[in-house]
């Protein structure tokens, strides 16, 4: 499909001459087709989200469960404590070379929707579709899953400091937890970004006690794992590949810093506030990383830090004594908040797919009093209720990162090809070519000695992947459907809507279509 207004037209031309006038008429009140004329009526995604807001979202869905699972596989996969602080260093600088072009492409094609919709626009409807399933269907209901798998396994930590907490319990619990943020986010934009804002601070505080004890305890002459004699004592034989999947490792707990792209419609004048919203936030995290990992090699030595399960739990038994409690409940509250940024972001990926008719088109639809995608936001709630159920998690995260890899890898690439195919079109901002190229020379380094590693785990993106192939042909390609499979379209859409109360919004089309020249010009 081309578009929402494609869809909609396939979807309905079928059905459309036996439908009764009494079923018509209730579709065409819900539709919303008595239009509204003042901006501030409009039933649209609303840009309530400012400078402040936009950090918070990068931020928060950056320090996620990530800092807490992750510093034991990058050590793990690394050697040494010396190695794995090189990685995490490096890390935040890959993730900056590809923010910056981000940052270039969300002022270019000012769409929500991140990699999909710049992919989409770029490449074409094929190799979107392939991202938004492998988004959809494995990679941010899986990344929904660990983080809320972290806040239940920190929240019961107390209640069973001796055994690990029962498989049903931290099930049920991370269940409540998304469902309790999914009513958020149907209820209000407004509510979602409040808490992302508030839990942003509490991760923040909770990362900075860390660092700060960390840092008394240096000042004490506590830094032996620190001393470049022992940092660089490796237990195994460093490989490229064992670093590779360090980079990888890492790269989960620094997923999340494009995430403010998928949602450039709700963000105020984000030609301006999305570039600086990235600028802020990166350098901050990447400083914040490598001090927390600073502070836990102070106190725990490696092998302590790789038997722990809850890295900072252990910490803060080592350290806090009778205030150990602080350490599990900080950490719930930043997984908490990471579970509300990435339920808020994924969501408009779905919508965007929808939008451009790559999803059930019901899915690019926004309740007609709150405007907040609903539909959407049910999707990527039970998607991530299954996957609770499946996998182990150091599995996940491989997945993930290797499927996120990929994806980066396509839409910077992307960067390249557009600015060859689209030369005059507006660049509020335009990078040093070299950043593009040595992110894609490092991206292209770690996937192979990834894919020559794990080669089950990588290849297993890959598949689910290429899935999408015959989906999209079938789904999307193949435009004369049977004429029941459009009845069957239309009775489910028209039942999502009535339950939901939803429309398709009243978009501004300026907003988000990619200007030239030309266009700044004659403004």
């Amino acid at each position: 499909m081309d578009g929402t207004e494609r869809s909609r037209q396939s979807c309905a031309a079928a059905p459309q001459a036996e439908t009764d006038q009494a079923q018509q008429q209730p579709m065409m009140e819900l539709n919303g087709t008595d239009h509204r004329d003042s901006p501030s009526d409009r039933v649209t995604l609303k840009k309530e989200i400012g400078l402040l807001s936009a950090c918070a979202i990068i931020i928060g869905n950056i320090i996620g469960s990530g800092i807490f699972i992750s510093p034991k596989g990058v050590l793990e996969h690394a050697g040494s404590v010396g190695l794995s602080l090189i990685v995490w260093v490096c890390g935040g600088g890959i993730c900056a070379l590809g923010s910056m072009c981000y940052a270039e492409l969300g002022v270019t094609i000012p769409k929500s929707g991140g990699d999909y919709s710049y992919v989409t626009e770029i490449f074409g409807g094929l190799v979107g579709f392939l991202l938004l399933w492998s988004a959809v269907l494995i990679m941010y209901p899986t990344t929904l899953a660990v983080i809320a798998l972290t806040f239940s396994n920190y929240v019961l930590q107390p209640a069973f400091q001796n055994c690990v907490p029962p498989y049903l319990a931290t099930r049920l619990l991370s269940t409540i937890c998304i469902l309790f943020l999914t009513w958020v986010n149907c209820s209000s934009v407004r509510w979602a970004t409040r808490i992302q804002d508030v839990f942003t601070v509490a991760k923040l505080l909770a990362l900075g006690l860390i660092i700060v004890v960390g840092l008394v305890q240096i000042c004490r002459g506590h830094y032996d794992a620190l001393r470049p004699s022992q940092a660089f004592e490796f237990t195994r034989d460093p490989s490229v590949g064992q670093i590779a999947l360090a980079f990888l490792q890492a790269s989960f707990a620094f997923s999340g810093w494009n995430f403010l792209n998928y949602v450039t419609e709700e963000v105020v004048e984000p030609r301006k506030n999305l570039p600086r919203a990235i600028y802020i936030s990166i350098p901050l995290v990447t400083l914040v990383y490598t001090l927390t990992n600073i502070a836990y090699f102070s106190s725990m030595t490696p092998e302590e830090l790789l038997a722990s399960n809850a890295v900072a739990v252990t910490f803060g038994e080592k350290l806090l004594g009778v205030f150990s409690w602080v350490m599990p409940i900080s950490v719930a509250l930043s997984t908490f908040g990471g579970i509300n940024g990435y339920l808020f972001t994924s969501s408009r990926l779905c919508f965007s797919g929808a939008r451009e008719g790559h999803l059930p088109y019901l899915l690019a639809m926004i309740h007609l009093k709150n405007c907040t995608p609903i539909p959407a936001l049910l999707v990527c709630c039970g998607a991530t209720i299954v996957i609770l159920c499946i996998g182990e998690t150091h599995n996940l995260i491989n997945y993930v990162s290797f499927i996120n890899f990929l994806s980066y890898g396509v839409t910077i690439a992307g960067l390249l090809y557009y600015r060859w195919k689209r030369p005059n079109l507006l660049r509020p901002i335009k990078v040093s070519v070299l950043v593009p190229i040595s992110y894609l020379v490092f991206w292209a380094v770690l996937l192979g000695f990834s894919l020559y590693s794990e080669p089950v785990v990588c290849g297993m993106g890959i598949v689910i992947m290429l899935t999408g192939v015959p989906v999209y042909f079938v789904g999307v390609h193949w435009k004369n459907k049977p004429r029941c499979v459009y009845r069957v379209v239309e009775c489910v859409t028209y039942v999502g809507q009535k339950l939901c109360f939803v429309v398709f919004p009243q978009e501004d089309l300026s907003e988000i279509t990619p200007l030239t020249a030309s266009d700044k010009h004659n403004d």
